[in-house]
């Protein structure tokens, strides 16, 4: 919105800085984060004195978890909050890129938020039906990827790119669409699956939002794309702002979410990121990087589909408890020892993730 500013430039004033993404950016995450810390508190207390007995805690879960009963849920909405607000005042809201994140993480926000409301409101586990949450998520997903497809530059669209080999594409055609889909879906569920312990998810999804915001501002430019031999996407360098806004809103919920948490982000927030995460995957063509920076993802929603699979089969469990979490908290891990190694995992993937941008 802001960006309009612009246009009263003559050039070397105060007005040019809104030109630049980087200024913007910045501006986006100071908004997002002084946001959090403003409406943090007077949120939380709304939220305990509505939900009454907060979020249901799983009988079969870890021992430790019962001492977390009556903390609110519903969190996510501080994070999407300050990011939707941020966002819409420092992006340029021409830019379909930015529209297309916006509108999956506010499609998963409204199907997390019905989840977390039945949850609350019957005042048990079991939310919004499985079949129904995917259906929705799969439409978004749908209309989220082919109108990325259709904005991609011709050369691009319908094109999996291939990371680490230099001007590797290869041609999906109609079928990037139902990719696309399995991509950002998945990513949601996958965070979802994550956040389990307090300020778990969380943290990871700022390092794996972050890296693909340097992924997003780097393809968006022509100069950078040249020297590293990645493909171009141009217009893409905007959802560096949707980042900055959402790693500022995070930390701003984190502020409230660390050990001991006063509030869970609930499927609201989770689903509505781990969208987010895929839609930017989607429409930078760093799909499958995403796989590498959102590894940490991966393996809790793989420790979920093998355990589940493995049981069906044989009627034994091959982790303690899934998520893979909860596995080492059955072990005897610390809830703080878990989160801070899963954290260092996340930022070393994400690194990794950034790498491939060189290596070519």
């Amino acid at each position: 919105m802001l960006y309009w500013l612009s246009s009263f430039s003559e050039g070397g004033d105060l007005f040019n800085l809104f030109r630049y993404i980087t200024f913007r950016a910045g501006a986006a995450f100071f908004t997002a984060l002084i946001f959090g810390f403003i409406f943090g508190s007077p949120l939380i207390s709304y939220l305990r004195k509505v939900q009454k007995t907060g979020q249901p805690i799983r009988d079969d879960g870890p021992e430790g978890h019962l001492l977390k009963a009556g903390t609110p849920t519903m969190g996510g909405i501080l994070i999407l909050s300050a990011l939707f607000i941020s966002t819409l005042l420092w992006a340029r809201l021409d830019n379909g890129y930015v529209w297309i994140v916006l509108l999956v993480t506010a499609g998963y926000a409204a199907i997390g938020f019905a989840d977390d409301y039945a949850k609350v409101s019957k005042n048990n586990t079991k939310g919004v039906s499985g079949r129904i949450r995917m259906g929705l998520g799969l439409a978004l997903a749908f209309i989220a990827s082919a109108w990325a497809m259709w904005l991609h530059p011709a050369d691009l669209s319908g094109q999996l790119a291939m990371p680490v080999f230099k001007d590797a594409l290869l041609n999906l055609g109609l079928l990037f669409v139902p990719f696309g889909m399995i991509v950002i879906v998945g990513a949601a569920n996958a965070v979802n699956l994550t956040d389990g312990l307090d300020g778990l998810a969380i943290m990871p999804v700022m390092i794996a939002a972050g890296t693909l915001g340097v992924i997003a501002y780097t393809v968006g430019r022509v100069d950078f794309t040249e020297y590293l031999g990645v493909h171009q996407v141009p217009g893409t360098g905007e959802i560096l702002i949707f980042v900055a806004a959402l790693i500022g809103g995070g930390l701003g919920f984190l502020w409230y979410n660390a050990p001991p948490a006063a509030v869970f982000m609930g499927d609201t927030g989770s689903l509505a990121l781990g969208g987010s995460l895929g839609a930017i995957a989607v429409v930078t063509k760093h799909e499958i990087v995403l796989a590498i920076v959102g590894g940490l993802f991966v393996v809790e929603a793989l420790s979920v589909i093998i355990q589940v699979l493995y049981f069906k089969r044989t009627g034994k469990r091959v982790f303690l408890m899934a998520p893979i979490h909860h596995h080492f908290e059955k072990k005897g891990w610390g809830e703080a020892q878990i989160v801070i190694r899963f954290w260092i995992i996340a930022l070393v993937l994400g690194l990794i993730g950034l790498a491939t941008l060189k290596l070519r």
